[in-house]
């Protein structure tokens, strides 16, 4: 059995526990949900370790398993792990485990909560994990059905029913969309299969159309945009995860929006590489919205999480303009990107929430000399927002120079250069957050903010920060693990380009005998 097994199958085993358990047994309810995110998380931890692309199985993956299931159909249990998704499986196991040790804040119906974050969980893991489309799709459709019920039942603000008919609205929406390009996909390639291994060799040996390629790649890219916010399909985001309990904006924020994203670069742009070509210059231009405009937004919060969120959108711009470089650089640059950010929005969401437990209130006006009243909690803020800047030794920064220098590559100059000085604008606002939260005069009209009391406490942030300090210093952990994955898909990107301008050509040398043939007659 795949320890990928393992790592899913785990918290579905721990969901199981925690419903058979009765709703007084709170200790040991919340006993079961960390053991059952725990152990995935060791197991994960040796997955990445050992990953070193030796003895990989079908396709390239390594820890292959394949258990048969509705056969007349060939959909399989199928999970595997490259370079694409062995560092999205280490960082969603992080957050989890993180997720659910900040989740003691949670007192009423403690049971249902954290049943629903375990399915929540298993299903984020199965989303980066499965390489049959199917379950790609099942899983992801599984993990997202909590995260409404989380935020409608325990979510905060008197807005919270709104943000979440939204929220329901908007990535209802972007999952159909994407799943009208999925079956576009399975229908127009012939294969008869949801294998992903399978549908690449098929359309590597017999590409879809050019003209159908920009079907499938249009309804694939703005189904996916939708569920990771792109721009301007976006705005679900920032009210959804101010509305959101605690650990579910950290799971959802910083694991399971990244499904959009990893579909793009596991199955868009390898599959119908034509298609990409055609929607290349919509993409860069749209990612600029997320850059620019969401950043704008951002500059003018007043409420913490908000400022968060609008940042959060903002990172994704970059992520997608890893993808619009279609080279090496940029797309190991957008995938290191999507782990920094998971960690990253884990720990920023992690510490509002720490906040608002105190204060029942994230509004930055109320706050003043926090760093003074918590140093330890206080010092971890800063550190997230000097990460959501770009500041070198974080691994956010490693990640967008990645993808600025891949984007500088193949982009034109102007959106590289717009992206370059939209980092300043990220400075502004996260500088402007500690000065007016961390620093100053101490607000007088409410009690003082306790700091984190013991080791417990402050585990999941600081396995948090460590995560980023530790990929930010030697990223090489992680991108020489990418390479080799992202250099197939670029492959099968050039691969494509090459047939589009080999039948270009061959049309134009067959245009060019049927004129000559007209005028001969």
């Amino acid at each position: 059995m795949s320890i990928l097994t393992f790592i899913l199958f785990l918290p579905l085993l721990g969901a199981g526990l925690v419903a058979l358990l009765p709703k007084s047994a709170k200790g040991l309810i919340r006993a079961v949900a960390l053991a059952s995110t725990a152990l995935p998380l060791l197991c994960a931890i040796l997955a990445f370790l050992s990953f070193n692309g030796a003895e990989a199985g079908p396709g390239g993956y390594k820890f292959y398993q394949k258990v048969a299931w509705v056969t007349a159909l060939d959909i399989n249990y199928q999970v595997g792990a490259d370079g694409i998704n062995i560092g999205l499986i280490l960082m969603g196991s992080i957050v989890s485990f993180a997720a659910v040790c900040v989740s003691r804040s949670i007192q009423d119906r403690m049971k249902e909560f954290h049943f629903l974050m375990l399915i929540m969980i298993a299903g984020i893991m199965g989303t980066f994990m499965s390489i049959d489309i199917f379950f790609f799709y099942f899983f992801h459709e599984l993990a997202l059905v909590p995260t409404f019920i989380m935020i409608g039942v325990w979510g905060r603000g008197k807005n919270k029913d709104y943000a979440t008919y939204k929220m329901t609205l908007y990535l209802t929406l972007g999952a159909l969309v994407a799943l009208v390009g999925l079956v576009l996909l399975y229908v127009q390639s012939g294969a008869k299969t949801f294998d992903l291994i399978a549908l690449q060799e098929q359309l590597r040996n017999n590409p879809i159309s050019a003209d159908s390629q920009t079907t499938i790649f249009g309804f694939l890219l703005f189904g996916f945009g939708i569920l990771v916010s792109l721009w301007p399909f976006h705005t679900w985001a920032p009210l959804g995860y101010d509305a959101a309990p605690t650990a579910t904006a950290m799971l959802h924020a910083g694991v399971l929006k990244k499904f959009g994203i990893y579909g793009l670069i596991r199955i868009a742009l390898p599959l119908v590489p034509q298609g990409a070509q055609a929607w290349l210059e919509v993409l860069a231009w749209l990612c600029m919205g997320n850059i620019l405009y969401c950043g704008w937004v951002a500059m003018r919060q007043k409420n913490l999480n908000k400022l968060i969120g609008n940042s959060s959108v903002a990172h994704m711009g970059f992520v997608f303009l890893g993808i619009a470089s279609m080279n090496l650089i940029g797309i190991s640059g957008a995938v290191l990107v999507m782990i920094a950010h998971g960690f990253l929005a884990a720990l920023s969401f992690g510490l509002s929430g720490y906040l608002y437990d105190q204060k029942k209130s994230l509004d930055m006006d109320q706050y003043g000399g926090v760093l003074r009243q918590m140093p330890f909690m206080g010092t971890l803020l800063v550190m997230a927002m000097m990460a959501g800047c770009g500041l070198p030794g974080f691994a956010n920064f490693a990640g967008e120079i990645t993808v600025l220098f891949g984007a500088w590559k193949s982009l034109p100059w102007f959106v590289t250069g717009t992206a370059w000085g939209a980092l300043i604008i990220g400075a502004v606002y996260a500088l402007r957050a500690v000065r007016k939260m961390l620093h100053g005069p101490l607000a007088n009209d409410t009690p003082p903010l306790q700091d984190a009391a013991n080791y417990w406490i402050k585990l999941p942030y600081v396995l948090l920060v460590a995560s980023l300090l530790l990929f930010g210093i030697f990223p090489s952990l992680l991108t020489d693990k990418i390479r080799t994955s992202v250099a197939e898909v670029v492959k099968s990107i050039e691969a494509g380009t090459q047939d589009q301008q080999t039948n270009l050509a061959e049309e134009s040398v067959k245009t060019e005998l049927d004129i000559q043939l007209a005028g001969q007659d």
